[in-house]
């Protein structure tokens, strides 16, 4: 009687979030390395996610975005994905998660960070969980990650949709003239005497959609810089907007290109604390949805993850 395949194993990864407001100061320590958190930053974190539904919503979206990819992978592949989902920083663990695919024994592991845009401090810093994981568990198997993906037509195609929509929120007079204002999450400037490809990934990301936008007015910028003395990519959203106004635009569309679903950056950073100072400045501002776990995310991740299992030599 012929052994049934291994299964083919897909380890999504992404940073996670605290599940309630009490977990908020521990989700803060392990981002931190182990560093305590001044008090006074635990409380003004806290209270952006007690504004923002008291809990991070991007675990449950990871988690319904594993749930329909291995379903759609397995519609005409015979069944032998499965999908997992491991976090950087709150559970479930990457070190946990493995732990628990290696007992299903697949034949091959593809990472997927659930970052379109590569850089060694972000989806780098996946690869290294995943590394000491695999120290701690004596796992010595090969993982292979799959790479970039900033420009996946599928992707790219679904954020200028939601730019479309998004431009409907403004009256049909003056749409095109709206700037659509896009934005990644900054890092340290470090980062680029390191040849890092992060800012040419962003960019590259900015380009493609802009070419579906038939001259729309657009900007760039970096939001939700980290709370450390270092120099950090810039320009930050906050010296944009005052730019802008500065030049009498008065509406704006936030299209957080880095981003892949709503999270704290997306739900406080920009809908609550940067509509207000565009306010404060007599700027209307709006942002377009995420992709979360739409249709168009999961068919991209099929055709990223799928593109990759057919470059590799599965054992049966």
């Amino acid at each position: 009687m012929a052994q049934p395949q291994k299964p083919i194993a897909v380890l999504l990864m992404a940073m996670g979030g605290p599940d309630c407001l009490e977990n908020v100061e521990p989700f803060l320590l392990d981002v931190r390395g182990g560093r305590p958190t001044p008090p006074e930053l635990v409380a003004e974190i806290r209270a952006r996610y007690q504004a923002t539904g008291g809990k991070s919503p991007a675990v449950g979206i990871t988690t319904n975005v594993a749930t329909k990819l291995e379903k759609r992978l397995n519609e005409s592949l015979g069944g032998r994905y499965r999908v997992y989902v491991g976090l950087r920083h709150w559970h479930p663990f990457i070190k946990d998660t493995l732990a628990q695919l290696l007992l299903d024994d697949p034949a091959y592991i593809i990472g997927v960070c659930m970052a379109p845009q590569q850089s060694s401090m972000s989806t780098g810093a996946y690869r290294k969980k995943v590394e000491e994981a695999q120290m701690l568990l004596n796992d010595h198997r090969s993982v292979s990650y799959v790479g970039s993906w900033n420009c996946h037509p599928t992707l790219i195609a679904a954020i200028a949709n939601n730019i479309q929509d998004g431009l409907g929120k403004f009256s049909p007079a003056i749409r095109s003239t709206v700037t659509v204002l896009f934005t990644a999450h900054s890092l340290p400037e470090r980062i680029v005497a390191m040849k890092d490809p992060y800012p040419d990934e962003v960019k590259g990301t900015v380009a493609a959609v802009s070419e579906f936008l038939s001259g729309q007015p657009t900007a760039f910028a970096y939001q939700s810089q980290g709370r450390s003395a270092e120099p950090w990519l810039g320009p930050t959203v906050e010296a944009t907007l005052e730019r802008l106004a500065r030049t009498g635009q008065r509406h704006v569309l936030v299209a957080p290109i880095g981003f892949l679903c709503d999270h704290v950056e997306t739900l406080y950073d920009i809908d609550i604390e940067l509509r207000q100072l565009a306010s404060a400045q007599g700027i209307h501002l709006e942002r377009i949805a995420m992709l979360n776990d739409s249709s168009p995310l999961i068919e991209t991740l099929v055709d990223v993850v799928t593109a990759h299992e057919s470059s590799l030599t599965i054992p049966s």
